[in-house]
């Protein structure tokens, strides 16, 4: 395909493609789909190798959180029946981390449900942070905290963060519609306030919430503007108990064009299989390794995951490899730069110039493929943190 070939030229290169290039990913047929894994494939090997980042996340506090993001388990008002419990203490946060490093993991998420931290809080992270780092050398530290204030991020890194999680989750069109307690700017502030801490920036988007494809380009397009380092792809796990669980609109083989056209917009960039990958990919996660760089390890904030032992067999029968601490994960002029996910030129073309998250007056609004609910999937966490059971990891 002629469209296909340019895309790989202009991720070799690190070009920006057109709109209508990223739409037209998302378009293909399913006759058409190993063909788009390969080529996003090439741009993976290009900037990563068969190289694989893992991840492991610690929910730090579950569940009661006062906004009403209509994706989440913990949000006001879910009746979701995930574990509810306030901070860990450094300690339980630290034993937790553990499993995930000794698992394979190189970066540690540390995350809290609520609208973000107060300054105790933050010394509280502060703490646990430390103790992080203290115990496994040589481990990455991100937080993920909500709406950060005036000063901390700049605490956090003082702590030994190395990374701030905030995802812009849907395009700036519809984040009214998911959620009314916070706006989308007010999440595009918090990335660019953990940026100018020294923060690497992690952002990233939930697909699968009744968005047309042109939603999907739109956020992916305004992330690589935002230009973060890390970039999460998060597939919707809809819980019985929050306003979208009736949306069961994603396919495997539209949650790999998904990834794909996140690749090709972004190509040198940590592209991460996140949240809902089990769900949603199913037997088909291990084609998914040829476009993203990097996992989450085991279970997620209120969901379990496949067992990690699954995953590492999953990567080593794929023919990648789990990438250790003593390996950069960006490429050089990333690494060099201090991140950023294009070539560093303002350019419309090769760069995060201004062509980034504008609009096109002619764009077609594909409706994604409603596929039969597998409610079996959807399994609540009932072990690792807040619990006295075992961590997967």
């Amino acid at each position: 395909m002629d469209l296909l070939n340019t895309l790989v030229e202009k991720g070799l290169r690190r070009e920006l493609p057109t709109r209508e290039e990223a739409l037209a990913v998302l378009a293909t047929t399913d006759d058409e789909l190993l063909d788009v894994v390969a080529a996003a494939g090439k741009v993976r090997r290009q900037w990563f190798g068969r190289r694989v980042k893992l991840n492991y996340l610690v929910n730090l506090k579950s569940g009661l959180c006062p906004e009403d993001c209509s994706y989440c388990s913990q949000r006001l008002g879910s009746k979701a029946e995930i574990l509810k419990y306030t901070w860990l203490k450094a300690d339980e946060a630290s034993k937790a981390a553990a499993a995930g490093v000794a698992g394979g993991a190189k970066r540690v998420c540390l995350v809290a449900s609520g609208r973000g931290p107060t300054d105790k809080d933050v010394d509280r992270v502060s703490k646990t942070i430390e103790a992080i780092k203290e115990q496994n050398e040589g481990v990455e530290v991100c937080a993920c905290l909500g709406l950060l204030s005036d000063g901390q991020a700049e605490r956090l890194r003082a702590a030994g963060a190395d990374a701030y999680n905030h995802n812009l989750n849907t395009s700036e069109s519809t984040y009214g519609d998911i959620t009314t307690t916070h706006t989308y700017a007010d999440r595009v502030e918090t990335v660019q306030q953990a940026q100018a801490a020294g923060l690497s920036a992690c952002s990233g988007l939930i697909a699968g919430m009744g968005e047309t494809d042109a939603d999907l380009v739109d956020v992916v397009f305004s992330l690589r503007e935002l230009d973060p380092d890390s970039v999460p792809v998060n597939f919707l796990i809809p819980f019985e108990g929050t306003p979208l669980a009736k949306e069961w609109n994603l396919t495997p083989q539209r949650a790999l064009r998904i990834l794909a056209m996140v690749r090709f917009v972004c190509p040198d960039v940590e592209v991460r299989l996140a949240g809902g990958r089990e769900v949603h990919l199913r037997t088909m996660q291990p084609l998914a390794l040829h476009l993203v760089n990097s996992i989450f390890l085991g279970d997620y904030l209120t969901s379990e995951g496949q067992a990690g032992q699954a995953d590492l067999d999953m990567i080593a029968d794929a023919g990648f490899e789990v990438e250790g601490t003593d390996t950069t994960t960006l490429p050089g002029h990333r690494a060099a730069a201090g991140g950023g996910c294009g070539s560093g030129s303002a350019s419309s073309e090769d760069g995060c110039g201004s062509v980034c998250g504008t609009t096109s007056p002619e764009e077609p609004s594909v409706p994604a493929a409603r596929e039969e609910a597998r409610t079996d999937l959807v399994s609540v966490r009932r072990r690792g943190a807040g619990t006295d059971l075992a961590p997967n990891a």
